[in-house]
């Protein structure tokens, strides 16, 4: 306080202008002397204070007690497993940890928790059991069959009445991934490597099987990008889409194809000039056969006349499916004196096939059924006048059967003009993406040589 007296005195006797200054100075000099009251010192010397230690002893609970405690307690244990080629509803069952006859029983006479007995492998089952194994909760996520936008997920639960099991739709979460990757052993090695899903591998060669020979002509250092569908719920994966563009550069020659689709939900795959690289026939019906009869004069196996076998049969076990040469609409269906089961296909324009001796015709496939390439629509076997199972393949135009290793085949219908303008938009999207793996291609072959240096 006696600072302060002194101040005010010492301003009375002097101009404004200096009071003013002389003001502000004591302002700051004040400021300062509080700060160098509240700052703190020199820390105390902690030397001189006693510590001591306490110790107590406290009794535990004893051991049995508290495992006689818990087992007596209901406890809850969740597991996961994958369905395995040959599951029955038993050894899944036996696996999750489940010892629990009714729900053996619910699932298979409820028509909903039916649905369990048809999962196939690969496909995710998770259960919840108690330490006795009785079951309380099983579910299963599946893809819609066609459907790349929704899930259905199967959920078997134990209520006071017994088991219910209900079905919930739900939707999927689609993600486009590109992966790419340099060949320095095998394809597989490779796309393992990085980290591409070997459904994705497959389909990666069965787009490049006409060009390339995938077990001799891949050459160390060949490179690969794949850009490709993913499905989610909930952060789970479910399955894999579509490539939707492809490149191998092989011994240097790139091949590549992109997907588009002409109609929503209908694409195919084409080249990046816009041509389709689906053959517009299977050179084959049958996915494993041979030849056991060509297009050619013969002696009938079973009438003993010479006349002209006016198709191609190949020979295959019994029940080997039987596949759609093309996109078509069923013209007839059924039996059909020495054909037996008999299937016609109209195509477009002038073109149909025909597949005879079939043991079965396959479900649904009735006269105006739509069919695409590759769907199965029979089965082969011996019927009619056969004496062994194989198909009886005909190719026709304008009704006429002809040879179809030596007729001029159609090849698939080529874009519109208003298609190939959406088509260059397509590409040109997947060509960036192509450009950002050949850069971090580009960098990781870099490092690789480094490395072997």
């Amino acid at each position: 306080m006696r600072f302060i007296d002194r101040a005010k005195r010492a301003l009375l006797g002097t101009s404004q202008k200096t009071r003013v200054v002389s003001l502000v100075s004591l302002c700051f000099a004040f400021i300062a002397f509080g700060a160098a009251a509240v700052a703190p010192g020199t820390p105390p010397d902690t030397r001189d204070i006693a510590f001591r230690m306490i110790e107590e002893e406290i009794t535990l609970p004893s051991l049995d007690r508290q495992l006689d405690r818990i087992s007596k307690e209901q406890q809850f244990y969740t597991r996961e497993e994958r369905i395995r080629a040959g599951d029955s509803i038993n050894t899944l069952f036996s696996r999750l940890g489940i010892n629990d006859k009714a729900a053996a029983d619910f699932i298979r006479s409820d028509e909903q928790a039916n649905a369990f007995l048809h999962l196939k492998a690969g496909q995710v089952i998770h259960s919840q059991t108690d330490n006795r194994g009785q079951l309380y909760m099983l579910s299963a996520t599946l893809p819609e069959p066609g459907d790349h936008s929704h899930s259905t997920n199967i959920v078997l639960t134990r209520t006071d009445s017994g088991f219910s099991a209900f079905r919930e739709t739900e939707r999927m979460e689609r993600t486009v991934e590109m992966r790419s990757g340099i060949i320095q052993s095998s394809l597989f090695a490779a796309t393992d490597a990085a980290g591409v899903p070997d459904a994705v591998t497959r389909q990666f060669i069965e787009l490049f099987s006409t060009d390339i020979n995938f077990n001799s002509d891949l050459k160390r250092g060949d490179r690969f990008n794949i850009v490709y569908e993913t499905f989610w719920q909930n952060g789970k994966f479910l399955k894999t889409g579509n490539i939707l563009a492809a490149e191998l550069t092989n011994d240097g020659t790139p091949y590549q194809s992109i997907w588009f689709e002409r109609h929503p939900g209908k694409g195919g795959y084409y080249d990046f000039n816009g041509k389709s690289q689906k053959k517009a026939f299977l050179k084959y019906p049958l996915e494993f056969s041979r030849m056991s009869s060509g297009f050619s004069m013969r002696v009938h196996p079973v009438t003993g006349q010479v006349r002209q076998h006016k198709g191609i049969d190949f020979a295959a076990p019994t029940g080997t499916p039987i596949r759609a040469a093309a996109d078509g609409v069923i013209n007839f269906s059924g039996w059909q004196n020495g054909y037996g089961n008999f299937i016609v296909l109209k195509h477009w324009g002038p073109y149909s096939t025909a597949y005879g001796h079939m043991s079965r015709i396959a479900a649904g496939m009735t006269k105006g059924k739509k069919v695409n390439q590759g769907d199965i629509i029979g089965y082969v076997g011996s019927t009619g006048m056969s004496t062994g199972p194989h198909l009886h393949y005909e190719f026709r135009v304008n009704n006429v059967q002809q040879n179809p290793a030596t007729v001029d085949m159609p090849n698939a219908r080529p874009l519109t003009s208003r298609e190939m303008v959406r088509f260059k938009t397509t590409l040109a999207g997947m060509k960036h993406r192509f450009a950002l793996m050949d850069a971090a291609s580009a960098t990781r072959q870099l490092a690789y040589n480094r490395h072997r240096q």
